[in-house]
C-alpha cells in the first residue's frame, strides 16, 4: 500500500502509554497517571473529571457516558453504560407539542460520575482521590480560555447569560471571555472535593445529591434526590462485528453503536481501496443512509425497545440492504418520523500493559442547558432534547427510560489483539467520521494522525437529527481537498453539496493504532483543541 499521506500535525508515538483526549490540559493529566504506574482505567477516571472542568462546553459531572474498556490480561472487553434516565416528573403531557431543547426542563438525570465509580471499581489500581485530584486543582486555579471555547461560549452566549451562576463562571461581565482569559470554578472545585473525599455515592445518595437536588428546585429543573438515588450505571459485553479480518466492538444501545456496524459491513462488500474517491465516498454516504433508518426504527432504551442487533447484522438483511444501494445514483431516503449537532468529548487511553478505554462523555448542547445547579457548580445536560413524543415511537420520552443516545465508542482488534481505538464527538456525525478515518486506518493503511485530519464529508437526511422534532437539509457537506473530479463525480451521481472551509467539518477525533512491534501511534485532530501524547 502507497504511505500515508503527509500530515499537518507529528505522529506521535510511545512504546508504553498512548493519550489523545480534547484538551491538552486533559492529555496531561491521563499522561501524568499513566507515567506514575496507574492503568488505563484510572487514567480514563482523572481524564474523565479533567475534561469535564476544562471542556465545560462538552461534558461534565452533569452529563453522561459511556466507557469501552479492554483488559489485555484476559483479553475480555467490557462497557460501562453511565448514561441518566428522564426524571420521574418528566411525562410527554408536561413537553408537548415539542421537547425543551435548553434552560432547566431540559436536564435529564447525570449519569457519568456513577460510571466511572463503576468503572474504577471493576479495574482501577489508584486510590479515587488521588484521580480526583488533578481536576480540583484545575477547577481551583483555572484554565486558560481557547479559540475555541471562544467559537462555543459566542453561540451559547444568550442561554449562559440567562443563568446568573453560568454567566458569572463561563463569561467575563456576561461577554465572551477574552483568548488566554482564566476560568476558574471554585464552587466546582469545592464539589470535587466531596466527591474525593466521598466517593460517587455522594453525588446520587449523600450529601451532595441533597444540594444538587436543591440546586435543581431553584432553578426550575425537575430532578430530585429519588431521581437521583435511582440512577445506577450498568456494565455489559460491547456489541460486535467483523470488517475485512478485524473485529470491531461498539457500545451497546441506548448507544446507537449498532448503525456503525451495519455501515461498516456494507461498505465491506465494495473493493474501497481499488475505488476513485467519488466512488468510494458515494458507496459510504449511501451506506450511511440505509443504516439511519434502522436507527431511527430501532434506537432506543433496551430495557423498553429490545434491540434485535442479531437481526440487523445479519449477512441476509445485509445482503438485501446492500442490494438497494445504487452505485451510480444518490438515494433519497427521507427519516419518516418528525431530531441540532450536539457537543460531546471523546478520548482514548492505551497503558503500557495493552489495558485500554475507548472513552465518550457528553452534556448534549454546547454547555448542555446552560444551567448550573444551586451552589455546586455544576452544569446540567440539555440531554432531554433528543427525546420523542409521538405515541409508539421506540424513542418516546418515558419517566425513568433512557435517551437514544448518539454517543458511541469503538475498538478494533486484529487476530484477538487489540489494534486500535478511535472515536469522536459530534452528534449525528459521529458513526459517519468514525467510518471514514477507520476505513482510511484499515483500507488504505493510513496512520491515525493522517486519518484524522484527511478531508471528510457528512451527510444529512431530511428528517435525521437528533433533536425532535426531526430537521435535516439533505445535502453532503464536504471540507476541501477531494479534488474537482471527485465533487464533480458525486454531483454527477446526484448529491447536493454543501462546502465549508478547511478544518471546518464536524467532530474531533482521537486515534491510537497499535503497531506490531507494539510502539503506540496517536493522532489528534486539530479540528478542535485535542491533543496526543506518548511515551
Amino acid at each position: 500500500m502507497p504511505p500515508s499521506p503527509r500530515s499537518h500535525r507529528a505522529l506521535i508515538m510511545g512504546r508504553n502509554g498512548a493519550v489523545g483526549t480534547n484538551h491538552p490540559a486533559a492529555t496531561q493529566v491521563g499522561l501524568d497517571i499513566l507515567r506514575a504506574g496507574g492503568n488505563a482505567v484510572d487514567a480514563t477516571v482523572a481524564i474523565s473529571l479533567a475534561l469535564g472542568v476544562v471542556e465545560p462546553h462538552m461534558s461534565g459531572l452533569g452529563g453522561d457516558g459511556f466507557y469501552n474498556f479492554y483488559r489485555a490480561g484476559t483479553r475480555l472487553s467490557r462497557v460501562v453504560n453511565a448514561t441518566g434516565a428522564a426524571p420521574a416528573a418528566a411525562t410527554p403531557n408536561r413537553f408537548a407539542p415539542r421537547m425543551a431543547v435548553t434552560g432547566p426542563l431540559s436536564v435529564s438525570v447525570p449519569g457519568k460520575l456513577a460510571g466511572l465509580a463503576r468503572l474504577h471499581q471493576a479495574a482501577g489500581s489508584r486510590p479515587w482521590a488521588a484521580l480526583c485530584a488533578p481536576a480540583i486543582a484545575l477547577a481551583r486555579e483555572g484554565f486558560a480560555v481557547t479559540h475555541h471555547y471562544r467559537h462555543f461560549a459566542r453561540q451559547h452566549q444568550a442561554e449562559l447569560a440567562a443563568d446568573p451562576r453560568s454567566r458569572i463562571r463561563f463569561l467575563h461581565d456576561g461577554a465572551v471571555p477574552d483568548l488566554a482569559a482564566l476560568i476558574v470554578q471554585p464552587e466546582l472545585a469545592r464539589t470535587l472535593e466531596e466527591i474525593a473525599a466521598d466517593g460517587a455515592e455522594t453525588f446520587y445518595r449523600g450529601r451532595l445529591a441533597r444540594r444538587l437536588a436543591a440546586g435543581c428546585r431553584e432553578v426550575g429543573a425537575l430532578i430530585d434526590e429519588a431521581d437521583l438515588a435511582a440512577c445506577a450505571a450498568e456494565e455489559a459485553d460491547p456489541i460486535a462485528s467483523t470488517y475485512r479480518g478485524f473485529t470491531v466492538t461498539q457500545t451497546p444501545s441506548n448507544s446507537t453503536g449498532f448503525v456503525f456496524l451495519q455501515m461498516l459491513k456494507l461498505i465491506e462488500r465494495f473493493d474501497i481501496e481499488a475505488m476513485d474517491p467519488d466512488a468510494r465516498i458515494h458507496v459510504m454516504v449511501e451506506a450511511k443512509k440505509l443504516a439511519f433508518l434502522d436507527r431511527e426504527r430501532h434506537g432506543a432504551d433496551p430495557r423498553h425497545h429490545p434491540l434485535p442487533i442479531d437481526a440487523l447484522l445479519a449477512d441476509s438483511y445485509i445482503d438485501e440492504l446492500f442490494a438497494e444501494i445504487d452505485p451510480d445514483r444518490a438515494s433519497e431516503r427521507i427519516i419518516a418520523a418528525p431530531e441540532t449537532e450536539s457537543d460531546t468529548t471523546y478520548f482514548c487511553v492505551v497503558d503500557a500493559g495493552g489495558n485500554a478505554v475507548s472513552a465518550i462523555q457528553s452534556i448534549n448542547g454546547a454547555f448542555g442547558s446552560g444551567v448550573t445547579a444551586g451552589d455546586t457548580g455544576i452544569l446540567l445536560n440539555n440531554r432531554m432534547a433528543y427525546w420523542h413524543l409521538r405515541a409508539g415511537h421506540p424513542n418516546r420520552l418515558e419517566p425513568g427510560k433512557r435517551v437514544r443516545h448518539t454517543m458511541n465508542a469503538p475498538m478494533i482488534f486484529k487476530d484477538g489483539t487489540l489494534w486500535g481505538v478511535e472515536g469522536t464527538p459530534g452528534a449525528d456525525h459521529q458513526v459517519q467520521i468514525n467510518l471514514q478515518v477507520i476505513s482510511a486506518m484499515i483500507d488504505l493503511d493510513y496512520d491515525p494522525q493522517a486519518a484524522v485530519e484527511m478531508p471528510r464529508w457528512t451527510s444529512s437526511q431530511t428528517g435525521q437529527d437528533a433533536n425532535w422534532p426531526h430537521g435535516g437539509d439533505g445535502a453532503l457537506t464536504v471540507e476541501p481537498g477531494f479534488g474537482a473530479a471527485c465533487l464533480a463525480g458525486l454531483e454527477r451521481r446526484g448529491h447536493r453539496l454543501k462546502r465549508v472551509g478547511p478544518l471546518e467539518g464536524p467532530c474531533s477525533v482521537q486515534a491510537i493504532r497499535i503497531a506490531p512491534n507494539g510502539v503506540r501511534m496517536v493522532g489528534s485532530d486539530p479540528r478542535r483543541d485535542g491533543w496526543a501524547a506518548a511515551y
